[in-house]
């Protein structure tokens, strides 16, 4: 029975997991900065359900990629990755998967607290988490916020990364995740 070589790409479902979410992770940031300093009305609250929906569709989204994951797991990092880079690059993606769990979960918790309904588009509305309760709506909407800057912050050090791995090591590390394009080892 021959062995098959080490897959060097993500597969094409990862691919796609990760750019949709990615996109919506931007949508949350563009809807919650244009929401956050709008008087209290129509407009802010149809942002803010915009947002809600989006983000309960990064949670199932989420569950999904985790499970497609375990399933299907990732190829390995480069050879040439020291143990600092490797340890960080699983850091990160560590932390970008309990924040694509936390931040939709605190969020509609955040909700429940207020009394504020989830709805999903308008399509049906998720049961509430946990009674009204304005001492938890402030501690989870500071949770909620707080961790908004750690996504950020993750986000952008993880674009900074593939980007160097792209132009200053020039390995695979970026290509292995656009769709339509082959790494450097297939060519």
């Amino acid at each position: 029975m021959p062995t098959q070589e080490p897959r060097t790409r993500f597969t094409a479902v990862a691919q796609l997991l990760h750019w949709i979410i990615a996109a919506l992770i931007v949508t949350q940031f563009a809807l919650a900065w244009t929401a956050r300093d709008l008087p209290l009305g129509t407009h802010k609250l149809a942002l803010l359900a915009w947002h809600k929906s989006f983000g309960m569709t990064v949670l199932i989204l989420a569950i999904i990629r985790a499970v497609w994951r375990w399933a299907n797991p990732p190829p390995e990092l480069p050879a040439g990755m020291t143990p600092l880079e490797r340890t960080l690059a699983r850091a990160t993606h560590v932390a970008f998967y309990a924040l694509l769990f936390v931040m939709p979960i605190t969020g509609w918790l955040m909700s429940s607290a207020k009394n504020y309904s989830v709805s999903w588009f308008g399509l049906f509305t998720w049961p509430d988490l946990i009674a009204q309760n304005k001492t938890a709506f402030e501690a989870l909407k500071t949770t909620h916020d707080y961790l908004s800057g750690v996504l950020l912050g993750i986000a952008v050090l993880h674009i900074l990364a593939a980007l160097k791995h792209h132009f200053w090591n020039k390995d695979d590390v970026l290509l292995r995740m656009l769709p339509f394009t082959k790494s450097k080892r297939d060519l």
